[in-house]
């Protein structure tokens, strides 16, 4: 039997989070083998947010989804800077 005069504690583990490096690298790599353009294709899903921009290959689209646009667009510029050595 439960005791009811104190508080239960409800733990739910949370799903860890898809690194946006790995989905951005899981896309490239889907939109490649499958024959489009890579850059094209995530530009054309970061400006209008149309998910059929991204194939299904390899659960890219489900993938994608899952991270903000504003934050594919954060990572591509942070890396873009480092590699530029801006920062």
């Amino acid at each position: 039997m439960q005791d009811l005069g104190n508080t239960q504690f409800f733990r739910v583990e949370s799903e860890p989070e898809t690194g946006v490096k790995m989905v951005l690298s899981t896309v490239y790599e889907a939109l490649t083998e499958k024959g489009y353009n890579p850059v094209n294709q995530i530009v054309g899903y970061i400006m209008s947010g149309d998910p059929t921009y991204i194939t299904s290959h390899m659960s890219a689209r489900s993938l994608i989804m899952k991270v903000e646009r504003d934050e594919l667009v954060e990572e591509l510029l942070t890396e873009y800077i480092k590699s530029n050595q801006w920062s």
